[in-house]
């Protein structure tokens, strides 16, 4: 288990994280999301032990995470950290910047684990090549895969599919979870990407200028945000007057937060005019207007601009 209590730790004058308090059972995967700037990237290299703690402690298991102060080489042996810019050697191969985390003195080994590790990401056909000549997705897969080398026990990833192409990214999600999962590694993720989150991660953090705002199982929170800030990364989300939708509601300050599935066109609701319409593939995002506040609804059609349309909030 990942034991994070009362960490503080300042960045600048202007920043710093404060009073953080975290468990994560192991085997678990984990989001940190918030705004660029909250903090989530300095979290990750707090718990790997890049950074002392001003105060506070960080345990996995019965291991003290430490820093700098106490390691010559700061990180801790049974976590790996991936940053945003690749270690990488460019003027060896693939699968010699993979090799040289592992053992020379089991050479076949050391190939086997290679090529399955390149599998995982989808690097084998590439895994001669020079990693001078490979693009900046492919890049972030052979260090994906460089990271796994020596399996961790923890492995901490920053934004780890930024520069991968999106008809390979879900693949190649679907791939790396499933290894992580079958070996038990527990996985924090830092990311923008509400993929990332919604179809992989049991936990959800959330932060925000240094403080987490919430921590809990990721359905619950994207089912039950507790704030406007919360739900909007996950996606698009409107916050409209509760009286909207509930008669019964009076009070006209009350407002709720509804993702755009959760609005359907009926014929008698409430009146929202078409102001905009993005195609989206499947369906359509349209934006709409009513009493001055935009309202944004899926449709599985263009809706013209200007139409007038009615819609109810469905509870199921």
């Amino acid at each position: 288990m990942l034991v994070i209590s009362n960490v503080s730790y300042t960045i600048s004058d202007r920043f710093s994280l404060r009073n953080l308090n975290l468990q994560i059972d192991q085997g678990k995967h984990v989001a940190i999301i918030g705004e660029s700037g909250c903090g989530k990237t300095t979290l990750l290299k707090l718990i790997y032990g890049l950074f002392d703690t001003d105060s506070g402690t960080i345990h996995w298991n019965n291991t003290q995470v430490t820093g700098p102060k106490e390691n010559l080489v700061p990180g801790m042996p049974f976590m790996k950290y991936l940053s945003q810019d690749f270690d990488l050697m460019p003027f060896i191969s693939v699968e010699e910047n993979i090799k040289k985390f592992l053992s020379r003195f089991y050479p076949e080994e050391s190939a086997q684990r290679t090529q399955e590790l390149l599998e995982v990401v989808e690097m084998s056909a590439f895994a001669k090549a020079h990693v001078k000549t490979l693009s900046g997705g492919q890049k972030q897969r052979v260090a994906l895969a460089q990271s796994l080398a020596k399996e961790p026990e923890v492995l901490l990833l920053d934004e780890p599919f930024s520069h991968i192409d999106n008809f390979r990214k879900n693949r190649l999600r679907r791939k790396l979870f499933t290894y992580l999962k079958k070996q038990n590694i527990t996985c924090l993720v830092a990311t923008h990407d509400s993929t990332d989150v919604l179809s992989y991660m049991d936990k959800t953090i959330v932060i925000r200028d240094g403080i987490i705002l919430a921590d809990d199982m990721t359905t619950t929170l994207y089912k039950n945000p507790k704030t406007h800030y919360i739900a909007s990364l996950f996606g698009e989300v409107n916050e409209l007057p509760a009286y909207w939708f509930d008669q019964e509601i009076t009070n006209k300050e009350t407002t709720m937060l509804v993702y755009p599935h959760q609005l359907e066109v009926v014929d008698t609701g409430v009146k929202v005019v078409v102001t905009q319409s993005y195609f989206k593939g499947s369906h359509w995002l349209i934006e709409g207007k009513h009493d001055g506040l935009h309202v944004f609804f899926y449709e599985t059609s263009d809706l013209e601009k200007g139409k007038e349309v009615s819609l109810r909030y469905k509870t199921n």
